[in-house]
């Protein structure tokens, strides 16, 4: 067996320390491995080991079982430092002397390793032939391969991984009704004016979401595509839409000028392009035109709700339209200094015109953000967002965000019945909008629908695939319901967009699988991204008590209860499962049934309270829990 780093020596020019290191680490991992396959380390030449087994079987499981273990090291590891290797594997007599093996055999298995994809593991036929009844893996030709010094081609084989997926995205795939508007490029010569390209991306996918045969891709995602230089037809693949739109803004004074044009996902080519001039009075008739010019591209009959819908004008206000657009824009920087500036120029909007819904939705939306985030207390933060956010919905009952920002209120005070409506009349508005989804996914979680809240995070993750809470949650979605293979696969995603919450799962995934000292390890990653988050100060107790210091695990939860009081009940009983008091456990989780403050995803859920599912105390605390938040449609199993 050859195997090999890839790219070891372009990184060794260019950072010699991070490479040598990166070797180091590839040794510590490797070594245990060949050791219980029964490997004869014969010598390691820079970045590369040439190991030697007794029988073909051996050689391929544990190419296999390397392959795997760097993939579950990589999950932890920033891109940078990520392990990256790839295997030849060649059954063959070789020539001993001096504790080193030569030979053809050798040579073959150095000339088939490049063969390999970065991650994979490559085989000739002897090898095939070898393992093929035996091996648990599928195995798949390449064909046959011309080698570097050997006479006659051979066929050499691949191991199917079980993390390979198909190829998806190809142009007969994409559905051409799943679009994307990409950030649309700022041409103004006042480079502030970017806000203006961005509220003109933001607005077009509005609009489009409107059709409700159009499935249209979320803001949250398509901005992180902003100043990318990737093709149509890669975003196209990571997105998995079939049409693109992209486009140009460029606003001097008054006067507007757009460029857009219309591109095929699969294929790249541009379906339509057009360019509009005028006052900034007539954005919203731009807006609309566009909007309507791509539905008839593809083909897509309007209904007269939807042609009316899109033809609305948010405002007539031109100056009140612009102090939104630049609020809105500061509301997604999310700190407190820019939540309460965009709420200033919001309330000054809706001040200019006291009929612009949208705009007294971004002002319940900033005190939704103050309340969240503790930046004002949250009750009183909540109360201030309701009166805006009732006015938008008299003044427009059609707006979709309004209905979803009430059911995520709605959930908060566990009126189900309400949330329930609020969020089916925004999916019903705007099937295109994630939130509406967002809020149906956790009712169905409590109400034990299983396949429901499955099919809703799958909805929404759909929607917006980069937005990091979203990618977060199908990751917790895919281990807590014991799809584990899936969850490795999917962090490594997540590892970039949300490391905190990527950190906090593979630290339950390793305490479920016993590796205490690497859930020790994530852990800590999380304590200095997150140091005030509940998560850290629990689980903390939770490992303690799994390594058997009672002591330090009962010094977390006093820990809690000093810091957090009531609030932090939840905690406490999880430390004190984790303890295996589920007297304490089972009395913490219905004092904090009784506050309004059940955290239900971890007893309802996670693999590592399932001993506690078990307990006949469990049944009684669910079904508590739904009889306070009243009746509820769906399963109750």
């Amino acid at each position: 067996m050859f195997t090999d780093m890839v790219g070891y020596t372009v990184l060794g020019q260019r950072n010699e320390t991070l490479s040598l290191a990166l070797v180091e680490e590839q040794r510590k991992l490797v070594r245990p491995i060949l050791a219980r396959h029964n490997g004869r380390e014969i010598k390691t030449i820079g970045d590369a080991f040439l190991v030697e087994f007794p029988n073909a079987l051996d050689a391929v499981r544990c190419a296999y079982d390397i392959q795997r273990a760097i993939r579950e090291f990589n999950i932890s590891m920033p891109s940078e430092q990520r392990l990256h290797l790839r295997i030849g594997v060649h059954d063959g007599d070789v020539v001993e002397s001096n504790d080193d093996i030569s030979g053809d055999a050798v040579n073959v298995a150095s000339r088939i390793e490049p063969l390999a994809e970065d991650g994979g593991v490559c085989l000739t036929q002897e090898v095939y032939n070898h393992v093929r009844n035996k091996f648990e893996l599928p195995m798949s030709s390449l064909g046959p391969k011309i080698l570097k010094n050997v006479a006659e081609p051979m066929e050499v084989y691949k191991v199917v991984m079980p993390w390979e997926k198909e190829v998806t995205g190809s142009p007969s795939q994409l559905d051409k009704n799943r679009i994307a508007v990409l950030p649309f490029a700022n041409m103004s010569p006042d480079p502030n004016d970017e806000y203006f390209a961005d509220g003109m991306t933001e607005e077009l996918i509005d609009r489009l979401a409107q059709v409700k045969s159009l499935r249209v891709i979320a803001r949250t995602s398509i901005m992180s595509y902003k100043g990318e230089k990737k093709k149509a037809s890669q975003i196209a693949k990571e997105l998995e839409v079939g049409t693109l739109i992209e486009g140009s803004v460029r606003k001097a004074a008054n006067r507007v000028r757009v460029t857009v044009q219309l591109v095929s996902g699969g294929t790249e080519e541009h379906l339509w392009s057009s360019h509009y001039d005028g006052s900034l009075e007539d954005i919203f008739a731009v807006q609309s035109e566009i909007a309507e010019k791509v539905a008839g591209e593809l083909r897509v009959h309007l209904l007269d709700s939807e042609k009316q819908t899109i033809e609305e004008k948010d405002t007539e206000n031109s100056e009140a339209y612009t102090l939104f657009l630049r609020g809105r824009e500061l509301l997604r920087e999310g700190s407190e200094p820019e939540i309460r500036r965009a709420l200033g120029l919001l309330e000054k909007a809706v001040g200019m015109d006291p009929a612009f819904a949208k705009a007294l939705t971004g002002i319940a939306r900033c005190y939704q953000l103050l309340g969240n985030n503790g930046y004002e207390p949250y009750w009183e933060s909540i109360a201030k967002a309701k009166v805006p956010l009732r006015r938008a919905l008299e003044l427009d009952p059609g707006l979709a965000e309004a209905h979803a920002s009430l059911s995520l209120m709605l959930l908060n005070e566990d009126d189900f019945t309400g949330a329930e409506a609020e969020a089916k009349q925004a999916i019903q508005l705007n099937p295109s909008l994630p939130e509406g989804y967002d809020a149906l996914s956790n009712i169905a979680w409590i109400k034990e629908d299983l396949a429901e809240g499955t099919r809703l995070v799958e909805a929404y993750y759909r929607l917006d695939p980069l937005r990091p809470t979203y990618v977060g949650d199908r990751g917790t979605l895919l281990f807590y319901l014991g799809r584990e293979r899936e969850a490795l696969e999917h962090w490594q995603k997540t590892l970039d967009l949300s490391p905190a919450a990527t950190y906090r799962l593979m630290t339950e995934y390793y305490v479920l699988k016993g590796d205490l000292e690497k859930a020790r390890e994530l852990h800590a990653k999380v304590e200095k991204l997150q140091p005030t988050h509940p998560w850290v100060d629990w689980m903390k107790g939770f490992i303690a008590a799994k390594t058997g210091d009672e002591k330090g695990a009962l010094e977390v939860a006093h820990q809690i209860e000093s810091k957090r009081g009531n609030s932090g009940i939840n905690e406490i009983g999880f430390v004190r499962y984790a303890l295996g008091d589920l007297d304490s456990y089972f009395e913490c989780l219905n004092r904090a049934l009784d506050m309004h403050n059940f955290n239900f995803v971890y007893p309802m859920y996670c693999p590592l309270f399932a001993e506690g599912r078990k307990d006949p105390r469990y049944r009684g605390l669910v079904l508590r829990q739904m009889s306070l938040f009243g009746p509820l449609t769906g399963s109750h199993r």
